[in-house]
């Protein structure tokens, strides 16, 4: 009788693989001088850095993400209302800065009763883009942000809170609605898909109530209507006569965003995600559930009556 006999199996090894050739040392001594001046370009010039991904990533892809020429003689002005914020004032100016697109900032002191004041004059000295004005009085947000649209002389206008809450590198991609000529207001939301530090529930509830209340006025479709990132083209917000003192000024403008102009189109108003990180009531939040209130009166005030 045959015995059947089990097959052999041998283990047989992956070929090794040579490692990828090493340019010689004489090819990159070669290469380097020629690259010099193209990476100190790139370094410097910021329109440069946009052609160079736009030849690497191609134009669609890097509208996507925000990277796109800045127009020639293109100005930015971003408000920044002001009030007894000396631990962040110094270090978010310096973000602002950072951000890489032609700009004016125009700083209003709302009455600041610690170091603020004496920050803001360094500020002025330090840059030449900024410009300080000072309220007599302690008037709150909205009367800030009034006196500083008055001296905006830039194509669009960024409001811009003192604090970290909210992060100027995300400007590109706040007015880029604006420069392809399909918005004349950019709102930036919280609440679409941007990452967030995680806070006060009740805070979130209302802010959601308010913006709900705010659509059923306005019949706008608006997902965070209390944002401090409201972006306009200068004659959108310098056009419109507001009221509101303190943060009343986020229903106020809303509602004058959506009112119907006679005999003109409405106006355009995009929304884009944008990132969050609140702070703590100890580390300086203002605003509290009486602004609620306010805010509430501000929607339906606005709504039945400039």
């Amino acid at each position: 009788m045959m015995t059947a006999t089990a097959p052999e199996y041998r283990t047989v090894n992956a070929p090794e693989k040579s490692p990828a050739p090493t340019p010689p040392a004489e090819t990159l001594a070669e290469i380097a001088p020629l690259l010099a001046p193209l990476l100190q370009r790139v370094a410097t010039d910021a329109n440069a850095r946009t052609a160079l991904l736009h030849q690497l990533l191609g134009e669609n892809a890097c509208r996507q993400i925000g990277i796109y020429p800045i127009p020639p003689g293109f100005k930015l002005s971003v408000v920044i209302p002001v009030y007894n914020e000396e631990r962040w004032l110094a270090e978010l100016v310096r973000r602002v800065q950072a951000v890489e697109i032609p700009k004016e900032l125009v700083l209003v002191n709302d009455f600041s009763t610690d170091g603020t004041p004496g920050i803001l004059a360094q500020l002025e000295k330090q840059y030449d883009n900024v410009r300080v004005f000072h309220q007599p009085k302690n008037m709150g947000k909205g009367a800030a942000l009034r006196e500083g649209f008055r001296h905006c002389t830039g194509d669009v206008v960024i409001v811009q809170d003192a604090d970290w809450e909210y992060d100027p590198a995300e400007f590109p991609k706040l007015i880029q609605p604006i420069l392809d000529g399909r918005a004349d207001v950019v709102i930036g939301s919280r609440f679409i898909g941007e990452s967030h530090r995680v806070l006060y529930y009740w805070h979130s509830v209302g802010n959601r109530v308010l913006t709900t209340l705010s659509n059923w006025c306005t019949n706008l479709n608006l997902t965070d209507m209390e944002t401090c990132y409201k972006v306009f083209k200068r004659e959108v917000i310098q056009g419109m006569k507001l009221r509101s003192n303190r943060f009343g000024f986020e229903p106020e403008v809303t509602a004058k965003i959506a009112r119907r102009r006679k005999g003109q189109a409405p106006w355009r108003v995009f929304e884009v995600p944008i990132s969050y990180s609140g702070r703590t009531y100890e580390e300086g939040k203002k605003i509290g559930m009486k602004d609620g209130f306010q805010a509430l009166y501000c929607i339906f005030r606005y709504w039945l009556a400039d």
